[in-house]
């Protein structure tokens, strides 16, 4: 039997620049606690390629065979409650691998498709009620993407969001009632021009990044001559970056499996709680995710400890969403999270956010 073929995406390792994008990212796969990720940005910056490319840059996971929520075959948070119940009563459940799923929410999505309805097809051919799940069910433990969030109906986004914060969905319809894990990393991209999101649905996503097109010649040049190989023969592209890919992947379940080991000291936490009280940041989701965010960076840097510079790289893709807006202010908001940023860890001020990330990468 010839083995199928994998599908062909553009990897991740061959995406040149948007090093926030793919950072922001990487970290949600490393700890899907941080909440998410807002990607807001021009059109045709490569917001969809880079996130397909990551579901497949990760590796497969087990699940427990012809389970339609991709459970888990060892962690009762991530079985649905027909495997939790087969568990408990000591039943040897079969596994197999599987893709890590990538749902993409399509804009005309219903409330049904999205979280689940009756199977109607059974409850007229066998006259009983069973629940056809979902996208949420199918998107458990994996990444689900949902382009220009800032289109979609209010009500679906509540749901989304709900769902993302708990882990879990449930659904009553027509007498059945159904709970089931919904684990995913939440991904929204959108283009400011298109319309803002409320602040508090802002607020629900972990991190938020600004991607923006491509200005340098060269750059735009590469960016052309990789889509144009990949295109022309996929296979051999691919076949290229495999060891970079191989590589990447392996970096990130490391980072995963170091991740609870990885300490944060009293100093550090306090001077970020100083941050967003500085910034006037509503809630403590700020100082939470900011936490959760550079822990997942010490540990894909291979580090058991988080320093200044991690906090320093993560601070405003964490922070700069939840600033309340004064249109009479020019400058822009991650700027603003950089400039607090500086005067409370006693940095040089920096008067542009550019600046300080090239001084952080130098």
């Amino acid at each position: 039997m010839t083995p199928a073929r994998k599908r062909r995406v553009f990897p991740f390792t061959a995406i040149v620049g948007q090093e926030e994008m793919k950072l922001a990212l990487l970290l949600n796969v490393i700890d899907p606690r941080i909440g998410g990720v807002m990607i807001m940005g021009d059109r045709g910056t490569g917001k969809s390629t880079t996130i397909r490319a990551l579901a497949d840059l990760l590796p497969e996971i087990d699940v427990v065979a012809g389970d339609p929520y991709n459970s888990s075959p060892s962690d009762p948070d991530l079985q649905s409650s027909e495997v939790r119940l087969r568990d408990e009563q000591g039943e040897q459940l079969a596994t197999e691998k599987r893709q890590v799923p990538m749902v993409d929410l399509p804009l005309g999505a219903t409330e049904d498709r999205l979280c689940g309805t009756i199977d109607i097809e059974k409850a007229l051919s066998e006259g009983i009620r069973a629940f056809e799940p979902g996208l949420l069910a199918k998107a458990n433990r994996g990444l689900l993407y949902v382009d220009e969030v800032n289109l979609l109906d209010d009500h679906l986004v509540d749901v989304l969001l709900d769902s993302a914060a708990s882990g879990w969905n449930t659904v009553e319809r027509e007498g059945v009632s159904v709970r089931h894990p919904a684990r995913f990393v939440l991904i929204g991209s959108g283009n400011p021009e298109e319309g803002e999101l409320r602040p508090q649905l802002l607020d629900r996503f972990g991190m938020s990044v600004e991607v923006r097109t491509v200005r340098d010649p060269e750059l735009r040049v590469q960016v052309v001559d990789q889509r144009t190989s990949f295109d022309n023969d996929p296979d051999n592209f691919n076949n290229a970056v495999q060891g970079t890919q191989d590589a990447l992947q392996a970096r990130v379940v490391e980072a995963q499996n170091r991740l609870g080991q990885v300490v944060i000291d009293d100093d550090l936490r306090i001077r970020i709680s100083a941050v967003c009280g500085e910034l006037d940041v509503d809630g403590l989701r700020g100082d939470i995710v900011t936490n959760r965010a550079a822990r997942a960076l010490a540990a894909f840097e291979r580090r058991q400890e988080v320093t200044e510079d991690d906090v320093a790289r993560v601070v405003a893709c964490c922070l700069r969403h939840r600033l309340r807006k004064d249109p009479l202010e020019q400058i822009d908001s991650g700027d603003r999270v950089v400039k607090v940023f500086c005067k409370v860890f006693d940095r040089p001020e920096s008067t542009d956010r550019r600046e300080f990330e090239l001084a952080l990468a130098a």
